[in-house]
């Protein structure tokens, strides 16, 4: 009895909150949004004091910042990626250790995390933590958590809100006014001079075909042949034939 007395009045571990909030990687980095993911600079030299803890990815859409609770761990159904966002207004992914964030960075790594990457598991129940691809525009905003066991021991601060890429359909795409006009005229300019190339090679075609077969009208008169008629000299010489 006196034991668990002890164990009660232990303070339980506060919640540390640092000042880190996450940003999106680079622009200059290839991809930093797209449709279904987005890239964030990895939490390097932020979770220094907890070594032992796992720290995770919280995913959350703007109405779930104001009241989130950090007591609902990863695996849950309020935090499954499955769950996203109809059922589970945040989920909780990419947990690591502090050796995934070395500090200082060595030089030329790349310290970035792609959230939504993975699609073979998006489906996948058992893979509650699953970091699927993203179902929707967004906005999203997220933060770092840092858990011993169960028990969270630090967080950062929620993201600004993150607004993937959206797809535009080819008759969604309007040219400006003055840029449709001009090519208007250079397809119309275009156009017309492509008629009127075609109509020289089609009249240069039947000009040449009409002298081929026609030439010229008249047959010309082939001149007279005149064949002399000779005899041999030693035909008539010869005395006539007597009976």
């Amino acid at each position: 009895m006196l034991l668990l007395l002890l164990l009660l009045l232990v303070p339980a571990r506060a919640l540390e909150v640092l000042t880190y909030k996450p940003v999106l990687a680079s622009p200059t980095f290839g991809g930093q949004t797209t449709a279904s993911t987005f890239v964030l600079e990895q939490p390097r030299c932020v979770f220094e004091e907890q070594r032992d803890a796992v720290i995770w990815l919280v995913v959350a859409v703007p109405r779930a910042v104001p009241n989130f609770n950090n007591s609902l761990g990863p695996g849950t159904p309020e935090r499954s990626f499955q769950g996203f966002p109809d059922t589970a207004p945040a989920y909780m992914t990419l947990n690591a250790t502090l050796l995934h964030y070395p500090c200082p960075k060595p030089p030329g790594e790349i310290t970035v995390l792609r959230v939504g990457s993975e699609t073979s598991c998006a489906k996948d129940e058992t893979r509650p933590t699953c970091n699927g691809p993203l179902p929707a525009p967004g906005p999203y905003r997220v933060k770092f958590l840092a858990l011993e066991g169960s028990i969270p021991v630090a967080e950062t601060d929620w993201s600004k809100p993150i607004t993937l890429r959206t797809a535009r359909s080819p008759s969604s795409i309007a040219l400006g006014r003055e840029h449709g006009a001009g090519m208007v005229a250079i397809t119309a300019i275009l156009s017309i001079l492509f008629a009127i190339l075609l109509a020289a090679l089609v009249a240069v075609l039947l000009f040449e075909g009409r002298d081929a077969c026609g030439g010229s009208s008249s047959f010309s008169k082939p001149e007279a042949v005149t064949v002399q008629r000779y005899n041999t000299h030693h035909v008539y010489d010869q005395p006539a034939a007597h009976l």
